[in-house]
């Protein structure tokens, strides 16, 4: 395509300047020729009538033959003029016939009555006269001269009328050698001019290839030096540009990546915006930060980005004020804070061109300082209640205010359970500890979960039975496969669950322990249900929080770390405890065992 062009705007300038001097010289010829024709044909109208006035002045009785005179007007018209024989009055006495006239009968007619007041010149004792077409109206130029003839004693004046043609075949045979001469000129110039140019766009052509290559990021090709003049000097200049810009672009590259992975790596989210506060640069934590925020009214692609309006708000003050601006988001599923500062022009420091905005999840904080909080006020709490009654108990024994040995023996029998429960609560506390910190070990192993949970039956109806609960085990799927766990762990996890059960289910109802097994997930499934009090649909996503009882008010005793030691020995093991409840009619808890790939127990 360059090479095509130059061309053909080189050949183009060529051929127009050709083009342009045939036409200058075409047009100067025309003028200069004319105007020497038209003073050639009147030096020849002159010196034609000049020969006649010479015959006639010589022989004046010629005009007296009237036979003469028939044939002078009868042949003269050869020459190209016509002859008339005028008194001074105006009477035409002789005039070259009709049929032979060079003039028109409407230039005749024209010049007829004008004859005397032509503004005549002297030629050689005659006069003469240039008529000019535009001014009389006439078909062409005219040139008039007249002489004075005396005949038979009277004086009459001879006329010559001719066309002056400034253009006639001469010229024309001319410029038609002057356009032929030009154009074979032209021709023959065409062909070194393309072989010229040609040569000097080849490598032209070579360098505008190197340049389209740069511009797709190829600096490794080179342009041709070899050429002389100006020619190599622009091959050598691109060929240092390139050498430049590929060191250049290669330090940029690696500084930009070097800052984009520190940029992707924190953890906080980063958006840059520009002063129309519209992002223009991201890192990758910012679009999962808010995955647990509200979508709501996403029209925008800002608000796909960052789904609050006050945020961006925040973004627009910034830019119009230049101050920082921060904000705290808080809400029962997600805590974000923000913060958003000014990005200034780096060559003037009072125009505002951005801002960038800092985006943490505050959640888990919020949450883990939520939680230690109440932790440390739970265990207060539990700690709190038997070291009072302890305490309300020690003082009258130590002030000696019971008596008699069998209050006292009962007041020992009150400090020494309340002493055991205080053991059982810091013992469970550690147990949980070690089994979230994963220092707490023990081993799992094929076993057979049917003795587990005949033995477990066999235990637990008597003590329903007492409680007026109703007390089954129901299995769906017949023998159970033998599953890998560790027994003792989840005999605990199930008498957790049988005593949270019946911790919550009054006297008439029922705790049923089921177990189902799908083959398809190699899973067997242990349900204990109850038809008890049920839990809040708000306090069911806290049920295995450490501390958390549901129902506080109904002054039900227990630690509340229970179901989170099950959770965690679940988990230990590698399996899942789901609930499912409803508000008073009951709660239903669900753990996963995974069948053993050996059907062999061991012991």
């Amino acid at each position: 395509m360059f090479q095509s062009t130059l061309l053909k705007r080189t050949m183009m300038l060529v051929v127009v300047s050709l083009l342009a001097s045939a036409l200058i010289a075409t047009i100067a010829f025309i003028v200069a020729g004319s105007s020497a024709t038209l003073t050639s044909e009147v030096d020849n109208a002159l010196a034609q009538d000049a020969k006649y006035k010479k015959i006639l002045t010589a022989n004046p009785d010629y005009f007296e033959d009237v036979d003469f005179r028939l044939f002078f007007f009868n042949t003269t018209y050869v020459s190209g003029h016509d002859y008339y024989l005028i008194s001074h009055n105006g009477n035409i006495l002789n005039s070259t016939g009709l049929e032979n006239r060079n003039l028109s009968i409407r230039d005749i007619t024209t010049l007829y009555p004008i004859l005397n007041d032509l503004p005549y010149d002297e030629f050689d004792g005659m006069e003469y006269a240039i008529i000019d077409p535009i001014s009389y109206d006439l078909d062409e130029m005219v040139i008039v001269t007249r002489t004075n003839i005396v005949l038979n004693g009277n004086d009459y004046y001879l006329y010559s009328f001719s066309y002056l043609n400034a253009n006639n075949d001469l010229i024309v045979k001319y410029l038609n050698i002057l356009l032929l001469s030009t154009l074979m000129a032209a021709a023959a110039m065409l062909v070194p001019a393309y072989a010229f140019v040609s040569r000097m766009v080849l490598p032209l052509q070579e360098i505008n290839e190197v340049a389209m290559e740069y511009g797709k990021g190829n600096f490794s090709i080179r342009a041709d030096e070899s050429h002389k003049g100006e020619i190599g000097e622009l091959g050598q200049s691109f060929n240092f540009l390139a050498d430049r810009l590929s060191k250049s672009i290669s330090d940029l590259t690696a500084e930009r990546n070097q800052l984009q992975d520190i940029f992707d790596v924190i953890s906080d989210g980063i958006v840059v915006v520009d002063a129309k506060a519209v992002p223009v640069t991201t890192n990758k934590a910012i679009h999962s930060l808010f995955e647990r925020a509200e979508k709501n009214n996403m029209f925008t692609e800002r608000l796909q980005l960052i789904p609050f309006d006050d945020v961006w708000k925040d973004f627009e003050e910034c830019i119009a004020t230049g101050e920082t601006k921060t904000r705290r988001i808080d809400n029962r599923d997600y805590a974000y804070q923000s913060t958003i500062i000014p990005k200034f022009d780096s060559t003037d420091n009072n125009t505002i061109i951005g801002a960038t905005g800092f985006f943490r999840d505050i959640f888990e904080e919020q949450k883990n300082e939520r939680f230690r909080q109440d932790y440390v006020a739970n265990i207060s709490h539990e700690l709190r209640t038997p070291l009072q009654t302890l305490r309300g108990l020690i003082e009258p024994l130590s002030d000696g205010m019971v008596k008699k040995e069998e209050d006292r023996q009962r007041y020992y029998q009150i400090i020494l359970n309340e002493t055991m429960r205080l053991s059982r609560l810091i013992d469970d506390m550690l147990e949980l500890s070690k089994l979230q910190s994963r220092t707490l070990a023990f081993k799992t192993f094929p076993f057979n979960l049917n003795n587990l949970i005949s033995n477990i039956e066999i235990r637990f109806k008597p003590i329903m039975k007492e409680a007026g609960i109703k007390f089954s085990v129901q299995n769906n799927y017949g023998e159970l496969p033998t599953v890998v766990g560790n027994p003792d762990r989840v005999e605990q996890v199930l008498v957790i669950l049988l005593d949270n059960a019946k911790k919550y289910t009054p006297s008439g109802k029922t705790i049923t322990i089921s177990t189902d097994y799908i083959e398809a997930e190699k899973k067997v499934y242990v349900s204990v249900a109850d038809t008890g009090l049920g839990i809040h649909e708000y306090d069911i996503g806290h049920i295995f929080d450490r501390f958390f009882k549901a129902d506080r008010a109904r002054g039900k005793k227990g630690s509340g770390l229970g179901l989170s030691i099950a959770k965690e020995l679940l988990s230990y093991m590698g399996e899942t405890i789901t609930v499912n409840s409803k508000y008073e009619e009951g709660s239903t808890f669900t753990f996963t065992l995974t069948k053993a790939e050996v059907p062999d127990v061991w012991d």
